[in-house]
């Protein structure tokens, strides 16, 4: 049985990913209702219908649960009480369970390592009692990062020796934080795989990805790394899905180590910045798989018909105001993807363009040139 076009579709969340998600549902019939307490988002400005209010609001609850065939997510935020409560009026996808687990780097961590998945080496600090035990030599240099609503290197801070963990732990509000070794990278990568309720699994291509400050720069795809990288990173995250009984889009996020070895880093229960080369470089983005997966529908191929780099657009690029966009609409084979936000501030996401080539060399030069003429 699958939901058919035509349908009402709920996203709980008002932000690109959700406007990605609206407008890949819209092309294939749906109508979409965007439920967030933001008077304006860009998601709620594309969207059939926007319900403005608490994400725990009930009334508001009742009215998507009851005109929405199904529901879905935009960021792991959301609270996995909201989606419990729907669950009992409409498809709920991912389900409660998953979420409450990846929204909260404590439990996801315990999660990772309770299932014998390779995790970066870890401490919990719930207080600062917790401190004296938790301050291990072998820890730092490390990172300690909030448990909850961190995002884009917002809620973390470097520690390079236990001296300095009580003072760094009152400065992000001395709320229950995570203390994360800081390995030596070769580089990261990412797996994005979509799930459906009959244990079908099927993976985008995966790219390499660059960060500046703790925020996604630019992701490479194909990658160019070794099959035995890839196969294992693959292989990790399926069985991640599997024992969270996933279904939807899930992305997770992976270190690798100078001897090869693969560690996960992050688990987003939701389509991913690092995916958004899908859009123009895939056969079927992540978001519209989200969407075949929330309906009951078959995957769609996720076959790549192009080398790919995809570069985020921040805030930092209107200190001298608007950009010069046309430094990226006058390459025809590189598209421009504006968010619709208003504000511009350093660090936000603001939009990404992706640059479409024959080779990833070809790909990568084109990218330099453009970032080089608007001054990135």
């Amino acid at each position: 049985m699958y939901i058919k076009p035509g349908a009402m579709l709920g996203m709980l969340g008002g932000g690109q990913l959700g406007k990605m998600f609206t407008m890949a549902a819209q092309q294939m019939g749906y109508r979409v209702t965007v439920l967030d307490p933001a008077a304006e988002s860009p998601a709620a400005n594309v969207a059939d219908r926007h319900l403005q209010a608490d994400y725990l609001d009930e009334q508001a609850l009742n009215e998507l649960g009851s005109t929405c065939a199904a529901v879905s997510i935009e960021f792991e935020n959301v609270p996995a009480q909201a989606l419990r409560y729907l669950a009992q009026r409409c498809i709920v996808s991912p389900d409660a369970e998953s979420v409450s687990i990846t929204q909260n780097r404590i439990l996801e961590k315990q999660f990772l390592q309770k299932n014998s998945f390779p995790v970066v080496p870890f401490a919990v600090i719930h207080s600062e009692k917790d401190i004296p035990s938790k301050a291990d030599a072998s820890l730092f240099p490390g990172i300690l990062k909030v448990s909850q609503f961190g995002y884009d290197g917002k809620g973390q801070v470097q520690i390079e020796n236990a001296a300095s963990l009580l003072k760094q732990f009152t400065d992000l509000g001395s709320k229950p934080c995570v203390l994360e070794k800081q390995l030596a990278l070769a580089y990261e990568i990412s797996v994005i795989l979509a799930r459906d309720n009959h244990d079908q699994i099927s993976f985008f291509p995966v790219p390499q990805n660059k960060h500046v400050r703790g925020i996604l720069d630019t992701s490479i795809v194909p990658a160019g790394l070794p099959d035995k990288i890839i196969e294992a990173a693959r292989e990790i995250a399926r069985q991640i899905a599997i024992k969270l009984n996933y279904t939807g889009v899930l992305c997770v996020e992976f270190f690798v180590l100078a001897n090869d070895q693969v560690v996960v880093n992050e688990i987003a229960p939701r389509p991913h910045n690092s995916g958004h080369y899908s859009l123009d470089a895939c056969i079927t983005s992540q978001f519209e798989q989200q969407v075949r997966v929330l309906c009951g529908l078959p995957h769609g191929s996720t076959r790549q018909t192009q080398a790919a780099v995809m570069t985020n657009i921040l805030g930092d690029l209107w200190q001298n105001g608007e950009p010069a966009w046309d430094q990226i609409l006058h390459h025809p084979q590189t598209k421009l993807h504006l968010y619709g936000k208003h504000g511009a501030k350093p660090g936000r996401k603001m939009g990404h363009f992706t640059v479409l080539a024959d080779s990833i060399e070809e790909a990568l030069l084109q990218t330099r040139k453009i970032r080089q003429d608007l001054q990135f």
